[in-house]
C-alpha cells in the first residue's frame, strides 16, 4: 500500500476514547491480528502504562528489555524496543509502569508532544499499519498519540452516556488537528460489545449513524465472552477462537478498513491528477 499519506509509509491510527471500558485495547489487539491475517505488516505501539495490549499480545511487560518510556526519552529506537507477538503475528511496542513516568520527564524535553512521532518515523516504511492503543484520559502521553496519527478509531458502546463522551473527543481531534497535526482526522467509529436485543443500544446506533453518517463503520462486534478470555491466555480473540462471532467480526473490521483505506487512496490519487 502507497500512498497512505501526504507523507509515505504506513497508515498510523490511534486507538481512542475519553471513556474507560469500552473495549478500546481489545480493538486494538484484535485489529492488529486481523490486520495481520489479511498479510499486513502491523505494529502495535502500547500507550498506556497499565500494559494491556503488551500482556493481552503473549508479551511479559515485566520481562522486556526495552520500553515505550526509554523510547519516548530517545534512549532507544522503536527498531531495538519492539517485541514479536507470535500469538498475532504483529510487532509490539510494549509498555509497563515505568511509562507513568514518561508524564514528568516529557514536560521538561523540547517538542514533548512530538516525541512519538520523531520515534515513529525512524520504523515507517516498515509497516502497512501503525496501531496506537492511547490510554482512556486526554494526558500528554495521550497527545503524543493523536499528534503521531493520520487518523483516530473511535471503538464506542452504544449507551447514552457513550454520546457526552464522543463529543469531547470528536472536539479533541479537532483541536490536535487545528493547532498541533494537520494530517489528523477522525476515520471512523466502531461499536462494540453491541446487543441488538437491547432496545437502547438499537436507539443509540441510529443516532450515531444519522449524525456520522459513512465514518461509522458498517462492522458490528458483538459483546462476546471469548474476546473477554482471550487476553489472560496472551493472545487475541482472532487468534484464540477464531470461528468465535467476536473474532468473525474483528476479521470483517480488519477487511472493511482495508477496503476503506484503499477507497481513500484512489480518492487522493485523483485529486493530486487534477490538481496536475
Amino acid at each position: 500500500m502507497k500512498n497512505k499519506t501526504a507523507a509515505t509509509g504506513a497508515y498510523v491510527f490511534c486507538i481512542a476514547n475519553q471513556k474507560g471500558g469500552v473495549g478500546k485495547t481489545t480493538t486494538a489487539i484484535n485489529l492488529a491480528a486481523a490486520l495481520a491475517v489479511l498479510k499486513k505488516h502491523v505494529l502495535l505501539i502500547d500507550l498506556d502504562p497499565q500494559g494491556n495490549a503488551t500482556m493481552g499480545s503473549g508479551v511479559d511487560k515485566n520481562t522486556v528489555q526495552a520500553n515505550l518510556y526509554e523510547v519516548l526519552l530517545g534512549e532507544v529506537s522503536i527498531a531495538e524496543a519492539r517485541v514479536r507477538s507470535d500469538a498475532g503475528d504483529y510487532d509490539v511496542l510494549p509498555a509497563n509502569r515505568e511509562l507513568s513516568g514518561a508524564e514528568i520527564d516529557l514536560v521538561q524535553m523540547d517538542e514533548r508532544e512530538a516525541r512519538l512521532k520523531m520515534a515513529i518515523d525512524g520504523v515507517r516504511d516498515e509497516y502497512d499499519f501503525i496501531l496506537i492503543d492511547c490510554p482512556p484520559t486526554l494526558s500528554l502521553l495521550t497527545l503524543n498519540g493523536l499528534a503521531s496519527a493520520t487518523g483516530v478509531i473511535i471503538p464506542m458502546q452504544c449507551e447514552y452516556f457513550a454520546l457526552e463522551g464522543l463529543s469531547d473527543l470528536v472536539n479533541t481531534i479537532k483541536r490536535v488537528h487545528h493547532n498541533i497535526n494537520p494530517d489528523l482526522q477522525l476515520i471512523g467509529l466502531l461499536r462494540v460489545m453491541f446487543d441488538p436485543r437491547v432496545t437502547l443500544q438499537q436507539q443509540v446506533s441510529a443516532q450515531v449513524e444519522a449524525h456520522f453518517g459513512d465514518k461509522v463503520f458498517k462492522t458490528l462486534v458483538p459483546r462476546n465472552v471469548r474476546l473477554a478470555e482471550a487476553p489472560s491466555h496472551g493472545m487475541p480473540g482472532v487468534v484464540y477462537d477464531r470461528n468465535s462471532r467476536g473474532a468473525k467480526a474483528y476479521l470483517e473490521f480488519g477487511n472493511e478498513l482495508v477496503r476503506r483505506m484503499k477507497r481513500e487512496g484512489l480518492k487522493l490519487a485523483s485529486r493530486a491528477k487534477a490538481r496536475r
